[in-house]
């Protein structure tokens, strides 16, 4: 009896350990400071955190349904600052803010590292085709536009032809100046082909 009550009060300070480590919580305010470079730092890191991908279901609704709790004051006792700025991190990793439905998972914030990654990987692929150096950046002005789409402020409606302009815009410049300065780079007589196979390696940097 003596050792449960022990594991028992050892594990209760634990709870309260990692409850003060947290800071107070407030609904919808950033949990890091961000009034200094490493608060703001954190403060990304857990946007664009990429274990919320993982999160299911039942982790998603029992977060919405804890904040839902914590607002209007019928929060169940024992309830952490951790648990509910973990809430949060859910929240707003997967829903929209404004609309509040889910985000598809390449488009959120903490996708566009693991997604975006073999993109920039086939950006850099060395002796592109012509067709290849094409897809790259019409695929990276394409994931960009989407991210970019599916995070808008949803408050103010915008015609669809508004998006629909620059994501033709931003893939025809990508496009052209890609194989444009390949062109370029080709038909330059006085560079080595170590050197111009170099310079290509940096070609996709302007067209991005």
């Amino acid at each position: 009896m003596a050792d449960t009550a022990t594991t028992a009060s050892a594990a209760a300070a634990s709870a309260a350990s990692a409850s003060s480590d947290a800071p107070p919580f407030q609904l919808g305010k950033p949990r890091f400071q961000q009034t200094s470079f490493y608060g703001r730092f954190r403060h990304f890191l857990d946007i664009i955190d990429p274990r919320t991908l993982f999160v299911t279901e039942r982790r998603l609704r029992e977060a919405v349904q804890l904040l839902e709790d914590y607002k209007h004051g019928t929060l169940r006792p024992g309830v952490t600052n951790e648990q509910l700025w973990s809430a949060q991190k859910i929240k707003q990793a997967i829903l929209h803010p404004d609309t509040n439905e889910k985000i598809f998972m390449p488009f959120r914030m903490s996708g566009y590292i693991p997604f975006g990654t073999p993109i920039v990987v086939g950006l850099l692929l060395p002796n592109q085709t012509l067709a290849s150096t094409v897809f790259w950046q019409w695929l990276n002005q394409s994931h960009n536009a989407c991210v970019n789409y599916a995070n808008r402020n949803a408050t103010k409606p915008s015609p669809a032809s508004k998006f629909i302009q620059g994501y033709l815009g931003a893939v025809i410049s990508a496009v052209s100046i890609a194989v444009g300065l390949n062109v370029l780079v080709q038909k330059a007589n006085k560079f080595t082909p170590a050197t111009r196979l170099l310079i290509q390696r940096f070609v996709p940097f302007p067209a991005v």
